[in-house]
């Protein structure tokens, strides 16, 4: 695909794996659902269901003829013709005269249009024998309905059709127990119920949620390659444990304490960041430098992200410091004039800065720092300076453009922090003066809309999209990084991978 397609987004990709760990790292919610309707279930059929009792009478269809003493013999066809007699004396039994009888026999208050919608009859397993069953509130009711029908039938079919005769099988008793509602039944309809809909729920919730949470998430929005993926050096430590990465030192020690409110909090930029941390900038250094081989003698590298608090800042100041390992000369300038970080987070001055040499108030030697916190040299500076009122007319000023020309001369890597792309168009303008764009992206912040969007807007640029950096991961790292086993295997090795060596074999290696 060339540089100037825009990524494909056809239409909603379904990953079975992932709705599939959306429902089982929430199966508590899942259970408590199914538990919950179960319950509901189990209160509604017993305190909002009238239970209901069953009474039937069994008949047999006799249609067999007798003169005197002599019986004619039963053949086939007689079994047939009963059978079929069967609906024939259901119907007589549901006539309005047939169940007047009945009322009136059973002495109960009720009307022919209640007792019929009581009455339920059908043949037992197609045979000549049919079935009668009346259903009511009360028990007594029901009996005495059903042994009024078992009385009122026989002679009402004896009188209708001539040559049979229904015979009664089986007199109604009271019922015991009520025939409907069913508490186990209704407990595990709520149950099930209760888990479809949980289930349902957060399938739904995963399939329209467009949270950045894993590779993949980016790998389908866009078509743009994850560098890196750094571990969320902020994460909570549980049971004595490091959470999921091990912090390998902090600016006052390098021994294996976990930080709490007495203790100091993790270190979030320079070489005693986490080993997770350190590896993941180390990854992404390298692809870097695969990226511009041979084709720049100092490549101008944008870190810009789709929204606000993604984390760009802070992976620009570790990504420089990461390249300032290498014995290359790194500046870095803080473009984002409009909510500067660069200076709280280095502990530099910050004015003078960019603004004040694009408006002439200020040399270039003046505005360039060195970066404080014991780093190697060379590893300068530019903060942005005082707050203009219009920054973007400075970034795409020839003053800007002229100014990265010179510095080309002096640095092996110019990196520019610049505003989120989402937001404000500063990034746009910055970005036609670069060589390539880092987006960085936060886990659990940023979402693949913004994260599209911010693509779509850098290459109506012609700005060449170096990669995704995934930042704040909080589960395993995977193929883009070092997860928390990684890192355990590795911990007794970290004064010779970590950021903890000034000048470790490995980087000097890297270096050559």
């Amino acid at each position: 695909m060339s540089e100037g397609t825009m990524p494909k987004q056809d239409g909603m990709q379904i990953d079975i794996r992932r709705l599939w760990n959306a429902v089982i790292g929430r199966w508590w919610i899942v259970a408590l659902s199914a538990v919950v309707c179960a319950v509901l279930f189990f209160v509604g059929t017993f305190y909002l269901i009238t239970p209901k009792y069953r009474s039937s009478a069994m008949f047999y269809v006799n249609n067999n003829l007798s003169l005197g003493d002599t019986a004619l013999s039963i053949s086939s066809t007689d079994i047939t013709a009963s059978k079929s007699l069967v609906d024939s004396y259901i119907v007589i039994l549901k006539t309005r005269a047939s169940l007047n009888e009945v009322i009136d026999y059973s002495g109960v208050d009720r009307t022919y249009s209640e007792l019929r919608s009581m009455i339920s009859a059908a043949s037992v397993n197609s045979t000549e024998i049919f079935e009668v069953v009346v259903t009511s509130t009360d028990p007594q009711e029901a009996e005495a309905l059903a042994n009024a029908i078992a009385y009122i039938l026989p002679k009402r079919i004896a009188g209708i059709v001539e040559g049979t005769s229904a015979k009664v099988v089986e007199h109604a008793i009271i019922a015991a127990t009520p025939s409907s509602p069913s508490y186990p039944k209704n407990t595990a309809l709520g149950f099930l119920l209760g888990l479809a809909a949980a289930v349902a729920f957060l399938v739904i919730r995963e399939l329209f949620d467009v949270t950045i949470r894993s590779e993949s998430d980016v790998e389908q929005c866009c078509d743009v390659p994850i560098l890196a993926a750094v571990p969320d050096m902020t994460a909570s430590f549980k049971g004595g444990r490091y959470g999921r990465y091990y912090y390998y030192g902090s600016s006052n020690n390098n021994k294996k304490k976990a930080p709490t409110a007495a203790n100091q909090a993790p270190v979030l930029i320079g070489r005693n960041i986490s080993f997770a941390a350190s590896e993941a900038y180390k990854l992404l250094r390298t692809k870097l430098q695969f990226s511009f081989t041979n084709e720049v003698s100092c490549p101008v590298i944008g870190i810009s992200s789709a929204l606000a608090g993604e984390g760009k800042s802070l992976s620009a100041v570790n990504l420089a410091f990461s390249l300032a390992q290498l014995n290359k000369r790194v500046l870095l300038i803080d473009c984002d004039m409009r909510r500067p970080s660069l200076a709280a987070k280095l502990q530099i001055s910050k004015v003078p800065g960019l603004s004040n040499y694009l408006t002439g108030q200020d040399r270039l030697s003046d505005v360039i720092q060195p970066c404080g916190n014991d780093v190697k040299e060379g590893f300068d500076v530019i903060a942005s300076g005082r707050n203009p009122p219009n920054p973007i007319e400075l970034l795409s000023s020839p003053t800007m453009e002229t100014l990265l020309s010179e510095l080309r001369s002096s640095y092996d890597y110019i990196l520019l922090d610049l505003p989120p792309v989402g937001e404000v168009s500063d990034a746009m303008v910055a970005a036609k003066l670069t060589d390539g764009i880092l987006l960085v992206a936060r886990q659990n912040y940023g979402n693949t809309m913004a994260l599209t969007n911010a693509v779509h807007q850098f290459r109506f640029v012609e700005t060449r999209i170096l990669g995704v950096v995934l930042n704040a991961m909080s589960e395993s790292i995977g193929r883009y990084g070092y997860g928390y086993r990684y890192g355990k295997k590795y911990y007794k090795y970290r004064h010779y991978y970590g950021y903890g060596a000034r000048n470790s074999s490995s980087e000097n290696k890297e270096a050559n």
